[in-house]
């Protein structure tokens, strides 16, 4: 198979990009990026591109599956507009680009609580976002919807605290169905449902993440 991915460079992306170039089952992963990487593989092919002009690149996104894991924080992009463009246009872009030509399945991450109703600005981003996605009629698409994730070597404070303490919980009985997802576990989940022969929606949620990371496809 051939992966194209977005996202890249953030912590689910890099573990996604390694264990897809260590999966015998994909012969080439091409991903999207904007600046240059320093990864070097014989499967690896780089895109470096300027994501407000799809015309430029759109036709590069053909492949068997593709995997979005593009995302930012507000305090990193700076305001809810510019969040916006990267966490919802740019995702867009990509899985337009993807359906026009003829990838037939779509790997989304979103965000445990996205709700395009939601009065919080980035669940309903996250909300909004799904639906568009899902309204381009992919033959196959997968929503995963994680809780906290554990980033290695994460520099956001607020995201490394909250893990602690519901790890701390969950050795004490609670919060278990929150307990943190690892993002090598999350890539190795998205990795595992493209293998899934089906069509049509799913969505995974929380617990279940880490049940399709165990799945074998042998």
């Amino acid at each position: 198979m051939k992966a194209l991915v977005i996202g890249a460079t953030g912590a689910t992306g890099k573990d996604l990009v390694q264990q897809l170039l260590h999966d015998t089952d994909f012969e080439q992963v091409d991903i999207f990026v904007r600046k240059p990487v320093d990864i070097q593989h014989n499967k690896l092919a780089v895109h470096v591109i300027n994501f407000d002009h799809p015309e430029e690149w759109k036709n590069a996104v053909k492949g068997d599956v593709a995997f979005s894991c593009l995302g930012t924080t507000l305090k990193a992009a700076g305001s809810k507009e510019a969040q916006r463009k990267v966490d919802f246009n740019y995702q867009y872009e990509f899985a337009k680009a993807a359906r026009e030509n003829n990838v037939n399945d779509y790997i989304l991450v979103s965000a445990y609580g996205a709700d395009p109703k939601s009065k919080i600005f980035y669940s309903k981003m996250k909300g909004e976002l799904e639906t568009a996605v899902k309204e381009l009629h992919f033959e196959k698409i997968t929503i995963f919807k994680p809780g906290m994730l554990e980033r290695k070597d994460s520099e956001r404070t607020g995201e490394v605290l909250g893990s602690r303490i519901i790890k701390f919980a969950n050795k004490i009985g609670l919060f278990e169905s929150q307990k943190p997802l690892p993002t090598d576990v999350l890539a190795k989940a998205m990795i595992n449902s493209s293998k899934i022969k089906s069509n049509g929606y799913s969505s995974v949620k929380l617990g279940n993440i880490f049940a399709f990371a165990e799945k074998s496809n042998d």
